[in-house]
Order: C-alpha cells, then structure tokens, then sequence
C-alpha cells in the first residue's frame, strides 16, 4: 500500500474516532442533564407526587371494637360449684310446640317451639340467655337507683332506666313486657278517686225532653265550613243523633259504604303511632274493607307493626305502638320505635297521613313525663310539616276511661289538656274521642264499641277527604 493511502486511510481513521467521540460524550451529556433535571427540582417542571403511607382499609373496625372476643365471654354457671350433673342434659331436656298441635300444617306456616332444659338430674334449668329486671321512666323506680342501667334515646333524648342484671351486661337489653302498677297518688287523691264516690247516679235526673221528630233532619245543622288542619274546636266538639256523630267545627262526613271508604284512602299511606285504642281504628278498617289485605310481619300484636295493604287502590294502613312506658306481652325491645324516630323518618306529602294516639299509658306517671314526650314528638311534627307542609297530622284525644284509679277521667283529662296545648300553633286536625266515649249511655270501658270507633275513624276520613 502506498504512503498517500496510508494518509488517507489514517486521516479517516481519526475522523470516525472523533465522530464516536463526539457522539458518546454528547450521549454522556444528554444522560447527564436528564439526570440532574429529574434530581433537582426546578420549578418549571411538576414534580410527581411523593409516596405516601398506606391508609388503613374502610373496612377497619373503629378502636372500640378492634377485640371482638369480649362477644364470645361466657358467664359462670351460678350455684353449680363446677358439678358437670347441673349441666343441661340432652337426656332429661325436652322440647314441643306451642299451642295445640294440628293434623297438618300449611307450607310455609309460623311454627313456635318451647324448649324447656334440665340438667342431669331431671332439674330444669333456672338459668340461662334470660334476666329480668325492673324498668321504668323513673330511675328511683327500678329498685337501683344509682347502679341502673340508662338507655337513651337518640332521636327524643327521652332516658329510660333499668336495674342492672345479676350478670348480664346493661347492653344486653332484648325484651319488654309490662309490671305492676306503681301508686302515683297521694292519700287526698287516693280519697277522692275510691268507687264510693265515683261512678254513682244522682239522686236526682232531668224529666225526659222531647227533641224532634225523626224525619226532621234539617233540625240537625252541620257547620258550612269543611274540616281541615287547624280549625278550632268548640266547646262541646259535637253530639250524636241516630248514632252518628255531628261536629260542630266542620260539616264532617258519613262513610258508611266499603266504596266510600277505599275511595277516601285511594292513593294514601296512613301511619298510626299509638295506643291500643288507635290500633281500634286499623283494625275497624281491616274488617270493614274485605280487600285491605293484613300482612302478617310475625311480630307481637299488642305493640305491632301492623300493616294492611289494598293494592288495586294504593292504600297501605300502618300501626305501631308508641314506646316505653308501655304495658304489653312480651316484645322485642328494638321493635318499640319512639314516635319522634317515626316521625323523622317520614318525608310526607299530600299522599301521606300520620295519626298519633297518645295518653292512656302515661296516666300511671307524673304529667312532667308527658310533657317531656310531647316536647320531643311536637318538635319532630313541625319538622315534617316545615318540609312538607301538604302531609296531614290528626291526633287522637284520649278516650274517657274506666273507674280505676290509674286510668280515671281525672289523670285522662290532663292529658287532653297538654295534647290540645302542645299543638294548638300547629296545623294538625284533633278527633275528639273524649267526647265521642262520653256522649252514649255505654259501659264503662277503656275500648269503646264499634259504633263509637266507626265515628272516630268517619271524623278521621272527613280530614282527608273534606269534599
């Protein structure tokens, strides 16, 4: 090879070179500047967020109950001093069915077994997932004033107090059922209420009057103005003749027909809250209407919820019992819902009715309790009736009672008087039942006859349907 291609060949050779050098130390520069971009912050350039410590799962328990196994304590057996023969034995145990047994049963029939455990020695078990304890507005009631359980509800912040069980912790509360009657009179009172001189005829009556002949029914004047909530009540609030009631604060109505009634409650959902001379009403309704259907949600009669439904024409009846103080059979506790909880609960509207039935359970306690609970149940009221102010609210006076001393017209008349007063500036309807069960000649009784329930539930459905 000659020294000219030798040159050329070199000087070639060292133009690659210095290209490669360029090109790896420009490489080397880009890598470097991207480097020190990404490691120092330069506020032209967002930087991505920093990691952060992992938050614990939304399915975490809170603190409180982070160890459930305090769920799983048994208590000791009382009394057995670890004798396995105190045991529940499933050789001396026995189970049946309550009621008298049947030939055959319907599928999907309600059946309710009784197990009744013994130990070993035949011995039934006096012990188990059951204590009974006293329960009663009043702590100083309960036997354990300062030790008493207290039970606060949340919606009316209404207290209720319970002597604490021998084992069971306080928050094992599940039934309820009614005791005796606590004396709330005094000795004056006490004198004044005793059958010698209650419930006596005069000596004295009044010669019979002669008032119309039967045929002249324009003798019998109805007010012009139709009923609504708000309307003012005379004094007497009306009278029966021919064994309908007449008002005399609003022309009210007759509905005596089946079609008359459904074509009332067409398209209306009626809540009832209250007492078993409110339930008179849902049940009067169920057995006069043959397609309001009961529906049967297992669950003690006494204290409810009832529901009746007629579906052709978009009617569902509700009862429920009003809470504690209660005097009832046996119920589960978490089925006794306070009429504020209810109430809170409804949005109303034109299609929706609430009656509530309040007085003969509290005319065993001081009318400073009865205050307290239409405090609560008034506020909640006018909640409704500020959001919704088409829904209709008719409260049930109470009934005059019997001749006991704990259910007398004294006790029942001052719990009129604070009904009438806790809702006088409120647009809701009265049903004055106290003189409706004191306008006849009937028998004393705390549950007045159909003919009496059929004018209440008449002077109800005039409220709804006015025209």
């Amino acid at each position: 090879m000659s020294s000219k291609q030798v040159q050329a060949s070199t000087d070639l050779f060292i133009k690659q070179l210095k290209g490669h050098k360029i090109v790896v130390v420009g490489s080397v520069i880009a890598i470097w500047i991207l480097y020190t971009r990404v490691s120092w912050p330069d506020s032209a350039v967002p930087l991505s967020p920093r990691p952060r410590p992992a938050r614990k799962s939304s399915g975490s328990l809170p603190p409180k109950l982070s160890d459930l196994t305090h769920l799983l304590h048994w208590p000791l057996t009382p009394g057995d001093g670890g004798d396995f023969l105190t045991s529940t034995s499933p050789e001396t145990s026995t189970y049946h069915l309550k009621g008298p047994a049947q030939a055959s049963y319907a599928l999907g029939g309600y059946l309710e077994a009784i197990l009744i455990a013994r130990d070993h020695r035949g011995k039934p078990k006096t012990h188990g997932y059951e204590e009974t304890v006293t329960c009663n507005i009043n702590p100083l009631l309960t036997g354990e004033e300062e030790s008493a359980c207290h039970y606060r509800d949340e919606d009316s912040g209404e207290l209720w107090f319970c002597a604490r069980p021998p084992t069971l912790p306080c928050d094992s509360l599940v039934g309820h059922s009614s005791g005796r009657y606590w004396n709330v009179t005094t000795p004056q009172e006490e004198a004044l209420l005793l059958r010698n001189v209650t419930d006596k005829v005069l000596p004295q009556g009044i010669s019979p009057i002669w008032v119309a002949k039967e045929s002249d029914r324009s003798l019998v004047l109805s007010p012009k103005q139709l009923c609504h909530p708000g309307i003012l009540g005379p004094k007497p609030s009306g009278f029966f003749h021919r064994g309908v009631w007449h008002s005399l604060s609003c022309s009210g109505r007759s509905f005596s027909t089946v079609d008359s009634i459904l074509g009332c409650l067409a398209g209306h959902v009626v809540h009832m809250m209250g007492d078993s001379t409110l339930r008179q009403w849902w049940e009067y309704l169920r057995d006069t209407v043959p397609s309001l259907k009961p529906v049967d949600l297992h669950v003690t009669y006494q204290t409810g919820p009832l529901m009746a439904v007629e579906t052709t024409r978009n009617i569902v009846l509700h009862w429920r019992a009003h809470g504690w103080p209660l005097r009832s059979l046996r119920t589960p506790v978490a089925s006794l819902h306070s009429v504020v909880q209810e109430l809170g609960g409804l949005a109303g509207g034109p299609h929706t009715v609430v009656v509530l039935g309040l007085g003969a359970h509290f005319t065993t306690f001081p009318p400073s309790v009865f205050v307290q609970r239409l405090a609560g149940i008034r506020a909640a009221v006018a909640a409704l009736l500020a959001r919704e102010p088409r829904t209709l609210v008719v409260i049930k006076l109470a009934n005059t009672g019997y001749k006991s001393v704990y259910g007398s017209d004294w006790f029942t008349l001052q719990v009129n008087r604070l009904l009438r007063a806790a809702f006088a500036d409120l647009r809701v309807a009265f049903v004055d039942a106290w003189e409706m069960t004191s306008s006849l000649a009937l028998p004393d009784s705390i549950h007045p006859v159909r003919l009496i329930v059929q004018n209440e539930v008449d002077s109800l459905l005039s409220f709804i349907c006015p025209t």
